[in-house]
């Protein structure tokens, strides 16, 4: 088992009264803010669903921070090409992969050719999904509950496996579920119940790549104006989508981008199995 190098051993010491005083502490706490930065240079990202909506957002904060960015996408040729042009604004280096993340061969692909291209891997952005809605659990078929499950969760496997062997110390790997996780959805039964697979999947993988300092986060999004929305829902759900939360609006993805570029930056140096919950103040059992 590898040591993590980031450990920091501490003389034995006591103070008589509290609550202490920092001058007498050995060493001294770190206080000191972050450097202002580019908080990803440098660094690689796979990020999954790259094309639009929350992988968009992200794929042009990543860029904007200084990584460069492999957007893998099913195949939205269109909107993939934006958002390779919108990193490529910010100064990034962008790698489009198209193809079927459920399909175990390709994602072993993806992580190769990103690799290969790049000469390494920094950050895994588990955010593909799908979601067909359904009013009774009798009309999910089999066809269905495979295809959502494949997709959302058993991609996520897939990839972080495949991306593993090429994870050095310090890497991310960052899965995105979802506020259904927590709260159930009558009318997406599957899609929520990977969405919390998804939450376990962080929290085990998490205490299983923690000695080798490679930190696992998620990130679980409430409503979001993406186009996953207009192609499931029908139209006069489309126009009230969001409007139940607290914030009484659904999020825009650039709104809920910036969880991603914390989780993946050395801000969230502490940070490993944990959620995090842009939902417009909904209040869920975490």
């Amino acid at each position: 088992m590898k040591k993590q190098t980031t450990r920091k051993i501490r003389p034995a010491q006591t103070q008589t009264e509290q609550p202490g005083k920092e001058a007498d502490m050995r060493p001294d706490p770190d206080y000191q803010p972050r450097a202002a930065r580019l908080r990803l240079e440098r660094k690689v990202a796979i990020i999954t669903g790259g094309d639009s909506g929350i992988g968009r957002a992200v794929a042009l904060a990543y860029a904007k921070e200084g990584a460069d960015v492999v957007i893998s996408y099913l195949n939205e040729d269109e909107d993939a090409k934006t958002t390779e042009e919108g990193a490529r604004a910010f100064g990034a280096r962008v790698l489009l992969v198209r193809g079927d993340i459920s399909d175990e061969k390709h994602c072993k692909m993806l992580v190769d050719q990103a690799v290969k291209t790049f000469g390494r891997l920094d950050i895994l952005v588990n955010n593909a999904a799908v979601q067909y809605p359904q009013e009774s659990l009798e009309n999910i078929s089999a066809v269905q509950l495979h295809k959502t499950f494949s997709t959302n969760i058993f991609a996520q496997f897939y990839l972080c496996k495949a991306a593993l062997p090429h994870l050095r110390e310090g890497a991310n790997i960052i899965c995105t579920t979802s506020v259904t996780a927590y709260r159930g959805s009558g009318h997406l039964i599957d899609y929520a119940s990977t969405k919390g697979a998804i939450v376990s999947f962080v929290r085990s993988l998490s205490a299983s790549l923690a000695p080798k300092n490679i930190r696992v986060n998620g990130v679980a999004p409430g409503p979001v104006w993406t186009p996953l929305i207009p192609s499931t829902f029908p139209a006069d759900h489309v126009a009230k989508f969001g409007s139940d939360v607290p914030l009484g609006r659904a999020a825009e993805p650039s709104e809920i981008a910036p969880a991603y570029v914390f989780l993946g930056s050395d801000d969230a140096s502490y940070m490993t199995g944990q959620i995090i919950h842009p939902n417009g103040g909904e209040v869920v059992n975490a």
